[in-house]
């Protein structure tokens, strides 16, 4: 089982690429960073783009990402928005399911607690995924994070 973890966001995007076979092993993540001069037309292109590159190399059974969650200012939900339907127009594209988890959620299943800090996440993350050092970005910790709840998800339909 291999599954990307996404959270996006139009001026960083975190990845995060799992595998689960007879262990658990972390096969990438990093950040995708369209250029903030660019029009948003441009910013959601470049988005779709390395999204697909990253689906296509690492071919997953499974595209986790993190469901929109109320914010204040109504212009930066609609944004997100348009990030995250670049990524899922991605994915359909590439006829891979996709799975929405909202932060409490996956908070929860790495944590044990749906109201965990940022800081929690990223250490819990480490330590569940032994990683030698901690993800220098939150983007990344949380896409990380996110694969991990989709992974889970999954063992459990199995």
């Amino acid at each position: 089982m291999r599954i990307i973890g996404i959270d996006p966001g139009i001026r960083v995007t975190g990845f995060g690429v799992l595998e689960k076979s007879k262990k658990l092993s972390v096969l990438s993540y990093g950040t995708i960073s369209p250029p903030v001069q660019k029009s948003m037309a441009e910013r959601l292109k470049y988005l779709y783009t390395d999204a697909m590159e990253i689906i296509e190399k690492y071919k997953p059974d499974l595209l986790a990402i993190e469901s929109t969650f109320h914010q204040k200012n109504v212009k930066s939900a609609l944004i997100l928005g348009q990030a995250k339907g670049s990524i899922l127009l991605a994915a359909a594209n590439s006829n891979i399911p996709c799975k929405e988890f909202a932060p409490r959620k996956v908070k929860a299943v790495v944590v044990g607690n749906g109201s965990a800090t940022k800081e929690q996440v990223q250490y819990m993350i480490q330590r569940i995924l032994n990683l030698n050092s901690l993800p220098k970005q939150f983007d990344v910790s949380d896409a990380l994070a996110i694969a991990y709840c989709g992974l889970t998800n999954m063992e459990y339909r199995v």
